[in-house]
């Protein structure tokens, strides 16, 4: 009865878990570039009181064994990198990549990171950066005359110069980075996402080539979380905690009955 309560007690703490990695994704429905958590379990150690194949007597030997588990943990938290719904803004500084593939992102501190959300803005120096100010990396400037900006989806960006009346063409191009394992990268905060030695290092070229999606300009990518497929998850998990309260309830009643055994 005390190996039920310990138990119960570890499932309760992994569907803990699952709702509180669900509740992040609900509450980052309409975040753009958001990529969805899914709360991968594991089962515990188990504890062996008989070994299969162990001698029931001189001439034969038990074909089944006999083992308690001792309940589940979450062994991993996994990013899925699955393409969000495409939503026209008609924002020409809105890009969304179609395909696989990141922006990099200068942080104040020098790294790279990387996002696959495309708001960008322009600061008073007309660079283009995120909503916190921070540059996209190549660093594109557009200069004050320019009426119109046009990223191309080979990442080619050109202005219409707004005194000639010119298309003129910047001379820089957005490059894109994708990983061979993107479920490795380190959420950071603020839609962006950082290398690790487990998604190995970006491999960086122009959009539509190696592998990299192309760019629309005036969309953005929305989060991949579908409402409905969360909720189903959330009442799942909320049932399966219920269940492990029940039998920790149980085990306690059992207790209590033991105790209350008299001669």
């Amino acid at each position: 009865m005390i190996r039920a309560l310990w138990t119960a007690a570890a499932g309760m703490n992994c569907q803990q878990i699952n709702v509180d990695v669900i509740s992040n994704n609900l509450a980052n429905v309409n975040t753009a570039g958001f990529k969805r958590s899914r709360t991968d379990f594991q089962d515990l150690l188990y504890q062996n009181l008989l070994t299969p194949g162990a001698s029931s007597n001189a001439n034969a030997q038990y074909p089944v064994g006999l083992e308690l588990g001792l309940g589940a943990r979450v062994v991993t938290t996994s990013k899925i990198f699955t393409q969000g719904d495409f939503r026209e803004t008609g924002n020409p500084l809105d890009l969304v990549i179609e395909g696989d593939g990141f922006f990099q992102v200068t942080m104040p501190n020098g790294n790279t990171a990387f996002t696959r959300a495309g708001a960008f803005k322009i600061d008073a120096e007309g660079r283009v950066v995120t909503s916190e100010g921070w540059l996209l990396y190549p660093e594109v400037t557009v200069p004050t005359n320019a009426a119109e900006v046009t990223v191309g989806s080979d990442g080619s960006v050109s202005i219409l110069n707004g005194e000639t009346g010119q298309v003129e063409d910047l001379g820089v191009t957005i490059e894109l980075a994708r990983f061979s394992n993107p479920a490795g990268l380190q959420s950071m905060g603020h839609s962006m996402f950082s290398s690790t030695l487990a998604s190995g290092d970006p491999i960086t070229g122009t959009p539509g080539e190696l592998g990299l999606g192309s760019l629309n300009q005036g969309f953005l990518e929305m989060s991949n979380v579908s409402v409905v497929e969360e909720m189903v998850n959330l009442i799942a998990g909320q049932r399966a905690y219920e269940v492990c309260s029940k039998a920790i309830q149980a085990s306690d009643e059992m207790c209590q009955m033991a105790n209350n055994v008299k001669r």
